[in-house]
């Protein structure tokens, strides 16, 4: 299994070249995502932990990393991404039970970059 790391690094360079392309397609998706993920009623933590749990279903890699490194900066626990990957199962069923593991390594990289 590939390292969150290397997964995000290999997106990097495509995900410039399309925001060269479309700069404001990107630039708009930025914004909006930027504004979902603020505090508000709902903490900015627990909307990337929801962040987390939606790319759990839908199997996303980059998602993983942006919205689990966004927990982390969010202040989130190990022990809280965990019962969020929990829900993620719940709703999810086999297939989180893959990705979830790979949202908590990716949260677990993340810590470990920041020592």
């Amino acid at each position: 299994m590939e390292s969150m790391n290397t997964i995000r690094e290999e997106l990097r360079q495509p995900a410039l070249d399309l925001h060269d392309l479309i700069p404001d397609v990107m630039r708009g998706h930025a914004e909006m995502s930027a504004a979902a993920v603020r505090e508000g009623e709902v903490t900015s933590a627990t909307k990337e932990l929801i962040a987390v749990a939606i790319a759990i279903t839908r199997e996303c890699d980059g998602c993983i990393v942006a919205h689990t490194r966004g927990a982390l900066r969010q202040g989130v626990t190990r022990q809280q991404l965990a019962e969020a990957i929990g829900v993620a199962i719940s709703m999810n069923g086999g297939p989180a039970t893959v990705w979830g593991p790979r949202a908590l390594r990716a949260f677990d990289e993340a810590v470990a970059a920041r020592t």
